[in-house]
């Protein structure tokens, strides 16, 4: 949920705390990562979204100006063409859209060590381990039953795999490619010198850094919806979408021309009916919840995890407070109903901007897919 829409829904003293926590966070996960000397490669380079046709730079002036009335935090800049290309060489930019707040990091490193950190604490981590529910006080799995006072779903995209929560959250894919280690001279052309992250103001949502080892990872959506929100290992890879993401990057960087791509992978996150993550604890039952992060979860669990500590601990403070805690999203239309709508916006998003390509206008596509979209 945007912060334009959270203070639409909930007051702007609540948009305004819930975007400084979240910004506070992104130091969180650093803190915590040195002190536990955790080497995931995190680097707070901000992050630049780019608008490259005359639409887009529209798009991105009403943003600024949005966070700009909204105030109470380190907004976002507007960037003319010069200013975005000291940070990132991207192919026909007209300006953009920066934060300071934002870290490049290396995910899978970060998780492991977090989970090293655990174990070292006295925390026990059972893998390949199938939980068939969820219930109070305790968990049947595959090797035997779990007891304890609280139980939290914390599982993202495998959600709808428990009766109870079938439609609270649909998986949709998320896919990434990545470059062969690329030459100092692609760099002095391409920039990302600090570990910024990078986007561009397009519908079909994009997603890039440079990697501590020299490469470019990129990905995106555009991957299908599975009827009735199934997960399997074959999806996390559609060579269609590899495809497209490699051709979208030459297209952002045409030095990337010729060079290698040595990996390709993809996996499920979780989105809810309206978009917007939540966490909470019912403390009749014991049952907690965390999730929800549409893509956005890096950081987010980082924030979640400690606003459930201090939820079980009975703790009132400033993070259990925000407007995500107790947030119920409503439930996503049964089956067929939200596979057509799910693959129309996947299709429609796309469409959108091939349509502002040729009118130079707004798209009436995307404004039309607003309601699915959770906008």
């Amino acid at each position: 949920m945007t912060p334009t829409k959270l203070a639409r829904e909930y007051g702007r003293d609540a948009a305004v705390g819930m975007r400084r926590a979240m910004q506070e966070t992104v130091d969180e996960v650093g803190r915590v990562a040195a002190d536990e000397g955790v080497d995931c490669h995190y680097a707070k380079g901000g992050t630049a979204i780019a608008a490259r046709t005359p639409v887009q730079l529209e798009r991105a002036r009403e943003r600024v100006a949005a966070d700009a009335a909204l105030g109470g935090v380190d907004g976002l800049q507007l960037l003319d063409a010069g200013e975005l290309r000291e940070r990132v060489g991207m192919s026909d930019a007209l300006g953009g859209v920066w934060t300071p707040h934002c870290a490049r990091i290396h995910p899978g490193r970060l998780v492991r060590g977090l989970a090293r950190a655990v174990e070292r604490l006295g925390g026990r981590i059972v893998e390949r381990t199938t939980a068939s529910d969820l219930l109070p006080g305790h968990v049947p799995t595959s090797h035997g039953t779990v007891r304890a006072r609280h139980v939290i779903r914390a599982t993202e995209g495998w959600t709808p795999d428990f009766a109870a929560s079938r439609r609270d959250a649909v998986p949709v894919y998320s896919l990434v490619v990545a470059t062969e280690p690329l030459p100092a001279e692609f760099w002095d052309r391409a920039g990302l010198a600090a570990g910024e992250t990078f986007s561009d103001e397009r519908h079909l949502i994009i997603y890039g850094q440079r990697t501590a080892d020299g490469r470019l990872v990129f990905g995106g959506r555009g991957a299908p919806y599975h009827f009735g929100s199934r997960i399997e290992p074959g999806f996390d890879r559609v060579e269609r979408v590899f495809a497209a993401l490699r051709r979208t990057l030459v297209d952002l960087f045409p030095d990337v021309a010729g060079r290698g791509f040595t990996h390709a992978w993809g996996g499920p996150l979780a989105i809810p009916r309206d978009w917007t993550a939540s966490v909470g604890l019912d403390l009749g039952t014991g049952i907690g919840w965390a999730g929800g992060y549409v893509g956005d979860g890096v950081a987010t669990t980082n924030l979640a995890g400690r606003t459930l500590a201090d939820l079980v601990l009975r703790r009132d403070t400033a993070i259990t407070r925000l407007p995500w805690v107790g947030h119920r999203s409503r439930r996503w239309e049964p089956e067929p109903l939200r596979w057509l709508g799910l693959n129309a916006a996947v299709r429609a998003v796309g469409l959108a901007d091939a349509e502002e390509r040729v009118t130079r206008r707004p798209s009436l596509i995307a404004r039309a897919m607003g309601p699915i979209l959770g906008e």
